[in-house]
Parts: structure tokens; C-alpha cells; sequence
């Protein structure tokens, strides 16, 4: 018998849809159902409670970095003059501007953040740290640390 919890925790129907949809988006509902063993309409209520529920954030395109020449990948560790509350809103602010971040972390140890930073070429980056990265409020060092290989590289 199948469950129908609202509000509760997820059950295995619901991991088995989440792990189809992280493997493709795009999955039409009759082939998730079918995937997960359910019918299309109990399927559908699931998706819907678990986006309601912020389970699924959204769905979007992954994309070939290469053809889209930002191949060159560098993590960034950086450090702050300031690490209080103000100065850390600031920062995370003006990150959320810079396109050529692609995450950014909160980091408890030797540094602050940790950003990976992906853009065209050696020289895009060396502009980017200059240019836009030491400008970002509160920062007083950066180290980093270029991708030679991305061997695993998913999202949840």
C-alpha cells in the first residue's frame, strides 16, 4: 500500500523518484512512474508535494564548459579582514554578482571562503583574481589552486 504523507519524512517511493530526477530533469511522468513503480497520478503527487516542499529546488540544463570555452577551472581560497556578520553579508552579496563564480563556501579553518572560479583561459582568470576578486569587500589574501582534471564533477 502505498503512503501518502504529507509533511512527513521521505519514503522510498519518494528517494527512488529524487534519484531518477537527478539522473535527468526531463524524465516524462509516465517513464518516472514506471522507473520508480507507481502509477503516473501518484507519481505526479509526489513530484508536486516534493518541489512544494523545497525538496526540488528546479530543474535547469547542465552544460558543456568546453564548447562553451569556460574549461579553465580554479578554486580559490580566500581570506577576510573581517569576519563579522556585516562583513560576511557584504561579501556574500557581491559574490552573488560575479558570474565567473561558480560556488562559493563558507569555510571553518585556515581560510574563509572557497570559491570555484571557471572562465575561458590562464589569462581570464589572472584578470578575474585581479580585477574582481581581490575587490570583493573585506578580502585580504586569496590562494589558489588550478583544476587540472575534473574527475567526478555532479551535483547531488
Amino acid at each position: 500500500m502505498e503512503k501518502d504523507a504529507q509533511d512527513g519524512p521521505l519514503d522510498a517511493f519518494d528517494r527512488k523518484l529524487l534519484t531518477e530526477l537527478s539522473k535527468n530533469g526531463r524524465l516524462p511522468v509516465t517513464e518516472l512512474a514506471r522507473r520508480i513503480g507507481l502509477s503516473k497520478s501518484p507519481t505526479q503527487a509526489r513530484l508536486k508535494r516534493l518541489e512544494a516542499q523545497g525538496y526540488i529546488l528546479g530543474y535547469r540544463a547542465l552544460l558543456d564548459p568546453e564548447k562553451l570555452d569556460r574549461d579553465h577551472v580554479a578554486f580559490v581560497e580566500v581570506r577576510l579582514t573581517d569576519t563579522r556578520e556585516a562583513a560576511l553579508a557584504a561579501f556574500n552579496a557581491a559574490v552573488i554578482g560575479v558570474p565567473e563564480i561558480e560556488t562559493c563556501h563558507l569555510i571553518a579553518g585556515q581560510f574563509d571562503y572557497l570559491l570555484k572560479i571557471r572562465v575561458r583561459d590562464m589569462r581570464a582568470y589572472r584578470e578575474i583574481l585581479a580585477e574582481v576578486v581581490s575587490e570583493l569587500p573585506h578580502v585580504s589574501s586569496t590562494s589558489t589552486h588550478v583544476s587540472m582534471q575534473a574527475v567526478k564533477d555532479a551535483a547531488l
